[in-house]
């Protein structure tokens, strides 16, 4: 009897280290499956966002991993009736020691977790920090690249970026003042504006609107100021601008209708 029983212990300790293997596997195999599933039904998934959505997903899945490879170790251990409680004691303190050694590391993986999962700022987005401007190029779980337009890059740890100002996450408007000459009819005005804004909508590059004619929105000294708007993507308000100065002041010409500019006099003393 006692030779059946010491082998029965022997089969126990050799099956139960593979059954705890094989249903750890199963369970990361199906949490995996649901965690790709929930993630690839969000809107995040779309190209713009593809990049957090991956980092998202490694995050969740390396947790889900080394959890479950935590909890079998220590289930195979207690199979062989290692005492499991002081292990994970031990293992307490260890962590506590790591972390008080490691604390910039920790502090820059939760801040880069912070800047993912609250979608703070993404790749491709033009931030700025401490002065220096650029489209961020890098989003890691411990440090961010920007590169400037000069192509210079800079590289800071995570948990440093509590104060930036992003110039993505909202459209821009492209505000233009064009001066008609105080000989011309306000309502002749007013029309061929009309007119043109009609020709240009939907030319206007990088335009997530059509273009807008607020009217007659000020008087000075040479000339009466017309308003024009259009919404367009992040930082492409400029650009937006300067197209439709080019295009009103070439279509207006050609209606005969005087653009004018601010005058400036100047006078010698004697």
């Amino acid at each position: 009897m006692q030779i059946f029983d010491n082998l029965s212990i022997e089969i126990k300790h050799l099956i139960f280290p593979i059954v705890y293997i094989a249903i750890g596997f199963i369970v990361y195999k199906l949490l995996k499956k649901l965690v790709n599933n929930i993630i690839n039904k969000t809107p995040m998934t779309r190209k713009h966002h593809q990049q957090r959505a991956n980092t998202i997903r490694i995050i969740i899945l390396n947790i889900i991993k080394y959890s479950i490879v935590v909890i079998v170790v220590l289930g195979i251990l207690a199979n062989f009736g290692v005492n499991v409680k002081s292990i994970v004691a031990g293992l307490g303190i260890t962590t506590a020691i790591i972390g008080l050694a490691f604390q910039d590391l920790a502090k820059d993986l939760i801040a880069g977790i912070s800047i993912i999962t609250e979608n703070q700022f993404e790749v491709g987005d033009t931030i700025e920090y401490d002065g220096f401007m650029g489209e961020v190029i890098f989003l890691g779980l411990k440090t961010t690249r920007i590169k400037d337009y000069k192509g210079a890059v800079k590289i800071i740890a995570n948990h440093k970026l509590d104060s930036i100002i992003n110039y993505s996450l909202n459209n821009y408007l492209a505000v233009v003042d064009i001066g008609i000459s105080y000989d011309e009819d306000p309502d002749k005005v007013a029309k061929a504006l009309e007119e043109i804004r009609q020709e240009l909508n939907g030319k206007v590059p990088n335009a997530t609107k059509d273009i807008e004619i607020l009217g007659l929105n000020d008087f000075d000294k040479n000339n009466m100021k017309y308003r024009i708007v259009v919404e367009t993507k992040p930082l492409n308000n400029y650009s937006a601008e300067r197209f439709l100065r080019s295009e009103f002041k070439k279509r207006l010409d050609e209606r005969n209708i005087k653009v004018t500019c601010q005058q400036i006099e100047v006078t010698h003393g004697k």
